[in-house]
């Protein structure tokens, strides 16, 4: 029989609600706040975790991130039950490392369908696990995740699907940093906000890009936030799971270091860009990297803010916008409303 602790503060919902799962066929652990959860979960180890956010004391993202830090617990599925249904509260539960969010009121056969797919889920994983260490090594070898390549195949197999509006926020500088990223298709900028309050773009990527990528060890936040620049789809992957896809496969890990490296000379590349480009060459360079990164035809509209492209070419929007009406008078670009229309990339490119 299936174990799952409730966390709720209500008593008439935490009794009814238990009364549901056991007349459903698990044994039922209930607590009324959530540092008794706490502890009911490190001496119960229940197979599952259904906790309300708004409580007394401590609440349910501090639940789960209490959790999270105890190699004992961080890895029990995590059900989030609460009246809020602002996208922005379902998306920093899901960041934090939830596995599900259910609203109130809900459904009992919502509920239940939650709790099974989430089993079914862990008992699955168990069973591979298993398998996999029956099996000889050359056998546990053909399962090896050997390169960036199969990394990218194993995000879109195994990682949680997302989409993001034009405009929506994807993380926040500050939260907790959860999760790594794989782009389906769309565009994502990540920036900073400086002393001044400047926003400072640290980097576009695109299809097939990676991001959000940090300590794969530590549990560090974010240090930059990450925005759709246009219809967003992506896969992602807990650090945690990731952290331990790289323990066990040596071929990836060196590979990684190889990428990263790459990353690394691409940043620095752009730095020296912005130390000793002049103000013509920074911004031919920035429209001519969103044609590469956008992969578009010279007829094509980049469909970016000129603040953003400014941020990019690390100089001001004013000397930007100026510079474009230059480009624009030169033939070499077309402005209409806020889309820029690249004419000539030879013209371009010579400013390099």
């Amino acid at each position: 029989m299936k174990k799952i602790l409730l966390i709720e503060d209500d008593p008439v919902l935490r009794e009814n609600t238990a009364e549901l799962l056991e007349l459903s066929g698990y044994e039922m652990i209930t607590a009324p706040n959530g540092k008794k959860g706490v502890v009911l979960a490190s001496e119960a180890h229940p197979d599952i975790i259904v906790c309300d956010i708004m409580m007394p004391e401590l609440d349910g993202y501090g639940v789960l991130e209490t959790l999270s830090a105890n190699p004992e617990t961080r890895k029990i599925p995590f059900i989030f039950l609460s009246a809020k249904t602002e996208r922005k509260e379902v998306r920093k539960g899901m960041d934090l490392g939830a596995d599900d969010y259910l609203t109130k009121p809900f459904e009992e056969e919502e509920l239940l369908s939650a709790i099974e797919s989430r089993l079914a889920k862990v008992s699955l994983l168990k069973e591979k696990d298993l398998s996999r260490s029956a099996e000889t090594g050359a056998d546990d070898d053909e399962d090896e995740i050997r390169d960036i390549h199969e990394l990218k195949n194993f995000f879109t197999d195994e990682g949680e699907y997302f989409t993001f509006e034009e405009g929506e926020t994807i993380y926040t500088e500050g939260n907790h940093a959860n999760y790594i990223y794989l782009i389906e298709k769309g565009m994502v900028k990540t920036h900073r906000i400086e002393e001044l309050g400047k926003e400072l773009i640290t980097d576009i990527s695109r299809d097939d890009d990676f991001f959000g990528y940090y300590s794969f060890t530590q549990n560090i936040p974010y240090e930059e936030s990450a925005t759709a620049l246009r219809q967003t789809s992506l896969y992602g992957i807990r650090k945690d799971t990731f952290a331990e896809i790289l323990k066990t496969n040596h071929k990836l890990a060196v590979e990684l270091i190889e990428f990263l490296a790459g990353d690394l000379s691409g940043v620095k590349e752009k730095l020296l860009q912005m130390a000793y480009g002049s103000v013509r060459k920074k911004t031919a360079n920035t429209i001519l990297r969103f044609v590469e990164k956008l992969q578009h035809q010279s007829d094509r509209e980049i469909r970016i803010s000129r603040n953003d492209l400014a941020s990019v070419a690390g100089i001001a929007p004013e000397s930007f916008i100026r510079t474009l009406s230059e480009l624009k008078k030169e033939g070499l670009i077309a402005i209409e409303g806020r889309n820029i229309r690249v004419l000539n990339v030879e013209g371009l490119e010579k400013m390099r």
